[in-house]
């Protein structure tokens, strides 16, 4: 599973809200509550969070191993 805890870490770190992604960035609404949820999104969106937050990959996510 991929975990996108850092993201919410690097936004806090950055002072960006999801109220300034939505408004500034427009980012939609539901690609923020797939990350939440830990659920796929696309390789755009990442880049698009790579350039808002102007950080790294492994700042934004993490691979998990799922328990077996």
């Amino acid at each position: 599973m991929i975990s996108y805890a850092g993201l919410w870490d690097t936004m806090r770190q950055k002072g960006v809200t999801q109220h300034t992604l939505i408004r500034k960035y427009s980012i939609s609404p539901a690609q923020i509550t797939r990350s939440k949820r830990n659920e796929r999104i696309s390789t755009h969106t990442l880049e698009v969070f790579f350039q808002i937050l102007d950080c790294r990959a492994e700042d934004v996510m993490e691979y998990v191993r799922d328990e077996e």
